[in-house]
């Protein structure tokens, strides 16, 4: 089988690449554990250093890597850059604090002397996505390295070129041969590794099927797993809301990376006596973004990122205009490439597909509600619970409401984004485990207890 690699912009292919056989993929992993051996015993500043200098790679090359990321999946340049700078960013958080987050913790229990140690699991198994290709590896990559665990990527199979060229950045930075690995393998390949016991954990961000099959074979063999899947986040907007504010936000959350993010602001929930005016200030934000070629750096909206993802939207607002939605268009897309015209949906009812599925695409959904209780019921009525943004000049009310929301990660007055310094992961079909900050530093290590009783 070849991976293939295609410019959603020119909708020609970037290049091609063979999957690696079974006993390729072996030696690998065998590689990986070798590495381990040494790479655990190093001192956590030892194992923080090569993350400085890719901190300082990143940064001096975010333009080439930026362009991989556009070329690949479509997203526009600037937008691309940013993401590569927020991985250094990240890298910059964890090289200040790893050591201070992995120091062992005394506890006083009446023994000579009794303390936490937290020691590394192994070969950790990262599955990521295509949205943010450089940004999901890294946030799942460094902390786990700081721990003193490897690395072997199975990256999304559109983004090959990433997935490379990510492996050649860790070497670059300094990280030991065989520390971070990637392997240029299918899905079934991918099941293949977590079925044997040749990985000692397993990090997965992509869809509700794809967790609940990799959980369902963690699960079989023992293996510690962390699951960041979709999302359906709710963006609720009061009464006394700031709308001029909260239209702009809406729409950035919206329509970034065409649609194409987990948190974005999906289900737009206001209340009554304000949505009419909320939804024309959205139209009017909407029509003023430029839609085209995503190596223009004026460019806010590009390409999705592959051509069937197209075909998926069209189904789900054909279905929604069906059974009675109204539609309001943005700005018309160029007439090459993956484009989906940026809309949003008003009058839904519930047996619309939009109303139940994750829209992972340039598509707003406006709900409006004539209660703060119908407004919680309609935002916790869906299987995801990773993000959520509550819009109130009411700072005590929006954090009364942020306590009723089934969520991992709520915004007030702002948008829900990942943060190196905070924890980031949902509830329900969003998944479970975090990542980021010391809570996801901590997910793939063994959590040792020491007891001395002299």
């Amino acid at each position: 089988m070849k991976l293939k690699s295609v410019n959603p912009f020119t909708g020609e292919v970037n290049a091609e690449f063979d999957t690696l056989s079974d006993e390729a993929c072996r030696q690998a992993v065998l590689r990986s554990r070798e590495a381990f051996k040494k790479w655990r015993k190093l001192s956590v500043s030892d194992r923080v250093k090569p993350v400085a200098k890719l901190a300082s790679i990143l940064r001096q090359k975010k333009r080439e890597y930026g362009r991989i990321t556009t070329v690949e999946m479509g997203k526009p340049i600037r937008d691309a850059m940013g993401e590569v700078e927020k991985c250094a960013l990240l890298c910059d958080y964890y090289h200040q604090n790893a050591e201070k987050f992995l120091a062992g913790e005394a506890i006083d229990t009446g023994a000579a002397k009794s303390y936490v140690a937290f020691e590394p699991l192994g070969v950790i198994f990262g599955i990521m996505p295509w949205n943010f290709p450089f940004w999901q590896v890294a946030r799942w990559a460094v902390p786990t390295l700081a721990a003193g665990n490897v690395c072997l990527l199975k990256h999304a199979s559109n983004v090959p070129i990433t997935a490379i060229e990510i492996e050649k950045i860790f070497r670059e930075a300094g990280f030991p041969e065989h520390v971070f690995q990637t392997l240029l393998i299918d899905s079934k390949g991918a099941e293949r590794l977590i079925d044997q016991d040749v990985v000692d954990g397993v990090s997965l961000t992509g869809s509700v099927a794809a967790g609940s099959k990799v959980a369902e074979l963690a699960g079989k063999n023992l293996k510690k797993v962390v699951l960041e899947l979709g999302g359906s986040d709710p963006f609720m907007v009061l009464e006394d809301a700031d709308l001029d504010r909260a239209a702009l936000a809406a729409v950035r959350s919206r329509m970034a990376n065409a649609g194409q993010s987990c948190i974005a602001a999906k289900r737009l929930i206001v209340k009554e006596s304000v949505s009419e005016a909320f939804r024309e200030k959205f139209v009017d934000v909407l029509n003023g973004i430029k839609i085209g070629d995503p190596m223009d750096e004026a460019t806010d909206l590009g390409p999705v990122a592959r051509q069937e993802f197209l075909e998926t939207l069209d189904k789900q607002l054909e279905d929604a205009l069906k059974k009675g939605a109204r539609v309001y268009r943005g700005p018309e897309p160029p007439n090459q490439g993956y484009f989906f015209q940026p809309v949003i949906l008003t009058g839904l009812t519930e047996e619309m597909r939009v109303w139940k599925e994750e829209v992972f695409g340039p598509i707003a959904t406006l709900i409006t509600v004539r209660s703060e209780e119908e407004m919680i019921r309609i935002a916790n009525e869906t299987e995801f619970g990773l993000g959520a943004a509550i819009w109130t000049r009411d700072i005590r009310a929006g954090e009364r409401l942020a306590g009723e929301i089934d969520a991992g990660f709520v915004a007030i007055n702002g948008m829900v984004k990942s943060d190196p310094r905070l924890p980031f992961g949902g509830v329900k079909k969003s998944g479970f485990g975090r990542e980021l900050s010391h809570f996801g530093l901590k997910e793939f290590v063994n959590i040792k207890t020491v007891v001395i009783n002299g």
